[in-house]
């Protein structure tokens, strides 16, 4: 398996060639980047980052939340998809192979079945791009009241019957209604990315990596048993004045969760 940390992780007020510096210090292989507009900035990172040392390992759409996929409203909608072929040719230029996609957002506007036909429409129209460009639409579970169970959504990313549309699975997010190792093996080969964030039960809040209640030895084990080597990518705040620090010992836990 490879670390990987969120850009939105490195400290934010420090150029980017200095934020990819630090990645590479403090050992991660790769990072994951926002969406980004302007393809020479996305260009300039490429080139940032190859010369590091480092991959832009995946992009994470920066507009699924304010403009879902789902949403009834077809100028929404139709945002939400124009930001999804944005991160695709951000992907095809830094060299990622997946962009991180909220498939849809269940709310007093959207029913669960509205959520799921709009969603479905929106990813069937978006996938030709992304098979075109060579980069996999990987659905993430959020907080989004939007396939519950591991057994729902597996089933939803296999009924598109594509290589291009995988799964997201985000540790962290999923322990107040499941079990992050059962949904690993239910995801099993569609399982493309991981994302990792402390979360603790008892005060039903995230926080660092090895803090809080999640069973990092049963996660493990379930990656290793369906055969999972990719990225595991820290998704996490910088320490209040010490940004630059949560990142080194962000790359120490994670090696110790990998000798698990």
């Amino acid at each position: 398996m490879k670390k990987g940390i969120c850009i939105g992780s490195l400290p934010g007020d420090w150029p980017p060639v200095k934020r990819l510096a630090l990645a590479k210090e403090a050992g991660f292989d790769g990072v994951e980047v926002n969406t980004i507009h302007d393809p020479g900035e996305a260009e300039r990172l490429r080139q940032q980052a190859d010369a590091v040392g480092l991959e832009l390992h995946s992009v994470m759409d920066s507009l699924h939340w304010q403009c879902p996929l789902s949403s009834n409203d077809e100028e929404t909608r139709q945002k939400g998809m124009d930001s999804i072929r944005t991160s695709i040719r951000t992907a095809q230029i830094v060299g990622a192979d997946a962009v991180l996609v909220v498939p849809g957002v269940v709310n007093e506007q959207t029913t669960y079945e509205q959520c799921y036909a709009n969603a479905r429409r929106s990813l069937e129209e978006l996938l030709p791009a992304a098979e075109d460009a060579g980069v996999a639409l990987c659905l993430e579970n959020v907080w989004n009241k939007f396939l519950l169970s591991p057994m729902e959504f597996r089933g939803y990313v296999d009924s598109f019957g594509s290589d291009y549309l995988q799964s997201y699975f985000d540790v962290g997010n999923i322990v107040l209604y499941g079990f992050p190792q059962h949904w690993i093996r239910s995801l099993g080969p569609t399982l493309r990315k991981v994302h990792v964030k402390g979360f603790d039960a008892r005060k039903r809040d995230f926080c660092w990596l090895l803090e809080g209640t999640i069973d990092w030895p049963a996660v493990m084990a379930a990656l290793r048993e369906i055969g999972y080597d990719g990225y595991v990518t820290a998704e996490l705040p910088g320490y209040p004045g010490f940004a630059e620090q949560m990142v080194r010992d962000t790359a120490a836990h994670l090696d110790l969760m990998f000798e698990l």
